[in-house]
């Protein structure tokens, strides 16, 4: 093993790990490839690009959506597919809004009002509209010998593999004693998919492939099993042959297409409104076919060859590139399951959420709050692809605030504020979306400078702070012109009128979380370096707000999840949800502020009294960076193990909540953005594998990850 001393930034880190390239990277993540055996709801695999992802069944297609749709459901969904139900009743989204008096100000909030009752059908519009679509459904329809439809039970004998080297899925399965093998690829430049399938069933007309079409529900989770009506979206055929053609999609003003291509001739005919069966000719033994989904009508779906060498080559490099983590040697009971585990989320954060847009919590799989992204979580999806050397991956996604920052700086001059105000929940196109509770979040703020600081130590370039250099000073304005000055205490207060991480919380009670006033000064402070980096003078605004911003409340030696609950650990109520005090020093760096003693006093009151029942996927990351920092490797590793329902990671990888969330892709990027830190540990840091036991169990090996700040 080798070391050195590392100087990032002004300070000396001190960095454990190997040459670059010494780790075996194709056994590594071969090692972990995925193997399921039996049909389960909870174990369909996924194949995508980050801007398009395709989740299949057993069958290597979607032939069984019913069956999946109360485990992770069968989706197909892009970063450019959105839908709205025409506004027949003019709803207006001032109709969301509700004054508030906090602080001597009044601001007003994009809430879940409830009456009257035309605002509250206003909120209910525009949560529901812009949502994410599901695509469409490409699934085998296979006969069995009497001429009926095989069921998912009538699948036998399955053997499907998820080789995420090259990121093909190859599915065996019988149906009545009759082997079909089927592989499937997704293209890594174009939303497609492409698919082979061999046996004797084609040359027999028993497997035909059906294309499915639904329209949305409009609800918070759409699983894309609802039919609906079926005259509220049209279906058609466009320019068909026997070898290639699409299918032209109108719901509504929304209008798409799915481009298909075949090596052998085949019939193609719409059944009913929204079914396309493609029928390979008699005789078949062997069949490719191709699928392409586009906003407009392009020539040809690239073929099977062609997606598969794209995807081999893209699959390659991505994994010879970056950050890698070797746990093999190790003899600790829980290594082989951690190992797997950051495979399986360096695959999973790449093909759902690698786009040039923040990803819904779901990702590309399916709805949840309507499809749209919540920024909160921006960090915990984005975040970790700078600390695995993947920098580019993180920045398509932090380009995207450019083009939602005029409605931010509205947001911001609506509620009596300068600079920049994030939304929280939101689209595309930057619209806040009604809530109680997100409306009142403000943690999302400093994420966009925590990035944009990822990018430029990346890359120690002055091209990085004049790209970002806008979006930064105006998300520090901001946070300099929300605290309130306190005349009596001398001093600037977060709030009243906000919601901190813990969403436990009222806003219009709730004041000087401890986390957030951690985060503020960070941000602050990482601003005014950005305006001495280019030889700007400091801005005294944000210096007085450093200066003067409310110390961490703590009592009886802990810090308090608010300076306003002093009984935030004996009221059941305020134990619940994200332990975020521990948020100050996790992502955070320690500051002149923190009292090491007093967050490891609070660490482990947290482990005491917490409803652990109650916690999110990420809580667990967040816990094993801050036990990291407090030099506690052994309980950062428990964290990550803590027997929760939460911290469930299922056979593909994802992070199961419950029956609601089967799957939850921000605990997955907190897994990644904490062994990071595990490994290559943080500024200052003198420690090897700082997060890992020294107690001989644990074999580490790791190269290309970055510190952490």
């Amino acid at each position: 093993m080798k070391k050195w001393i590392l100087v990032l930034a002004g300070s000396i880190v001190f960095v454990s790990g190997i040459a670059q390239g010494q780790i075996d990277r194709e056994k590594l993540v071969r090692r972990h490839t995925v193997h399921v055996q039996k049909a389960d709801p909870l174990t369909s695999l996924t194949v995508g690009n980050g801007q398009f992802a395709f989740t299949a069944d057993v069958t290597g297609l979607q032939s069984f959506p019913a069956f999946y749709q109360k485990g992770v459901p069968l989706g197909t969904q892009s970063e450019w597919g959105w839908h709205s139900f025409p506004n027949k009743d003019n709803y207006r989204r001032e109709e969301t809004l509700k004054e508030y008096e906090l602080e001597g100000k009044k601001i007003t909030y994009c809430v879940q009002v409830k009456e009257p009752e035309h605002s509250r059908k206003a909120v209910d519009y525009f949560r529901q509209n812009p949502h994410r679509l599901q695509l469409g459904q490409i699934g085998f329809e296979i006969k069995k010998k009497d001429g009926s439809i095989a069921a998912i039970e009538d699948i036998q004998n399955i053997d499907q593999h998820l080789d995420m080297w090259t990121g093909e899925l190859t599915s065996k399965f019988t149906v009545e004693d009759v082997p079909v093998t089927v592989i499937t690829y997704a293209h890594q430049e174009h939303d497609a998919i492409a698919v082979k399938i061999n046996s004797t069933l084609l040359g027999e007309k028993r497997i035909a492939i059906r294309l499915h079409f639904l329209y949305p529900n409009g609800e918070f989770k759409d699983v894309g099993t609802f039919e609906g009506d079926g005259s509220k979206h049209k279906s058609e055929l466009y320019n068909p042959t026997i070898f290639g053609g699409s299918i032209r999609r109108t719901l509504d003003t929304t209008t798409y297409f799915v481009q298909y291509n075949f090596n052998s001739a085949s019939s193609v005919q719409m059944r009913r409104q929204h079914d396309c069966i493609i029928q390979p000719s008699a005789g078949t033994t062997s069949y490719e076919a191709s699928f392409s989904f586009t906003p407009t009508s392009q020539k040809n779906a690239p073929s099977f060859a062609e997606t598969k060498i794209n995807s081999s080559t893209q699959w390659n490099k991505f994994w010879k590139t970056g950050g890698a983590i070797d746990l093999s040697g190790s003899t600790n009971k829980r290594a082989e399951e951690l190992e797997r585990r950051i495979v399986l989320s360096q695959y999973l954060t790449k093909v759902q959420c690698a786009s040039a847009y923040p990803p819904q919590e779901t990702g590309l799989t399916f709805n949840s709050w309507f499809g749209k992204p919540h920024l909160e979580m921006h960090w915990w999806h984005a975040v970790h692809y700078a600390l695995w050397g993947r920098t580019e991956l993180m920045e398509k996604s932090l380009d995207w605030y450019f083009s939602v920052a005029k409605g931010a700086k509205a947001l911001a001059k609506r509620q009596g504020f300068d600079g920049l105000r994030w939304q929280k929940m939101t689209d595309h196109d930057g619209e806040e979306a009604p809530s109680s509770v997100g409306a009142f979040l403000i943690w999302q703020q400093p994420h966009l400078i925590y990035m944009a600081e990822l990018a430029y130590r990346a890359k120690n370039d002055k091209k990085i702070l004049s790209k970002y250099k806008d979006l930064v000073f105006g998300t520090a304005n901001f946070m300099a012109s929300f605290p309130t000055y306190d005349s009596v205490g001398k001093r600037y207060n977060l709030g009243k009128g906000l919601i901190p991480a813990q969403e436990c919380f009222e806003a219009v009670k709730t004041f000087n979380p401890t986390y957030e006033l951690a985060y503020w000064q960070w941000a602050l402070t990482v601003a005014q370096q950005w305006r001495v980096r280019l030889g700007l003078p400091r801005e005294k605004k944000w210096d007085a707000i450093l200066k003067g911003l409310s110390p961490w409340p703590q009592a009886n030696g802990v810090y308090l999840a608010t300076e306003s609950t002093p009984d935030c650990y004996t009221n059941e109520r305020y134990i619940t949800d994200h332990p975020a005090v521990l948020g100050a020093y996790s992502s955070l760096p320690s500051c002149n502020r923190l009292d090491t003693t007093v967050m490891k006093n609070t660490y482990d009151l947290i482990l005491k009294v917490w409803k652990w029942e109650t916690t999110w996927g990420w809580d667990f990351p967040l816990m094993a960076m801050t036990a990291t920092r407090l030099h506690m490797p052994d309980k950062a590793i428990d964290a990550l193990f803590m027997p929760v329902q939460t911290n469930t990671y299922l056979v593909n990888g994802h992070n199961y909540q419950d029956d609601r969330l089967t799957i939850y892709l921000p605990g997955n990027g907190g897994l990644l953005s904490a062994v990071a830190m595990m490994c290559a540990g943080y500024d200052n840091n003198k420690m090897q594998t700082p997060g890992f036991p020294k107690d001989g169990s644990w074999n580490v090996k790791w190269e290309g990850l970055k510190p952490i700040f």
